[in-house]
């Protein structure tokens, strides 16, 4: 579970899957200092992508409600739901979604900063 920030105020929120060691389609990204561009996928239409993640490629921002939607890529909402099943949903994502592709209209691309909250930093 995520916030994303523009200009230090909070706009939306993410779910990826939890820190599996950086492993393509099923690790959430790691800390550090990335750029997002824009592409066409052939599944979500206009988004991002995460660029330059070691060993990694394809990580996408898109719609979605559950860790298991996201395949390696990110989730934007608005809010998270109740837990059924011990699963936390990430709900209102395509009201969400929009809104972060709104708030990067016009842009080809993004610096993007990934930091973990201390003391939840993953140990490999």
């Amino acid at each position: 579970m995520g916030v994303l920030f523009h200009e230090l105020a909070p706009f939306a929120l993410t779910l990826e899957r939890p820190w599996l060691k950086n492993r393509r389609g099923e690790s959430c990204i790691p800390a550090g200092s990335f750029t997002c561009k824009r592409v066409q996928s052939p599944h979500f239409g206009d988004t991002f992508e995460v660029m330059d993640v070691p060993g990694r490629s394809a990580i996408l921002f898109h719609r979605g409600n559950l860790a298991a939607d996201t395949h390696g890529c990110v989730l934007v909402g608005e809010q998270f739901g109740r837990a059924d099943h011990g699963e936390l949903p990430l709900i209102a994502s395509r009201l969400g979604f929009a809104e972060f592709m709104n708030l990067h209209r016009g842009l080809e691309s993004f610096p993007l900063s990934v930091q973990w909250r201390s003391g939840i930093e993953p140990k490999d």
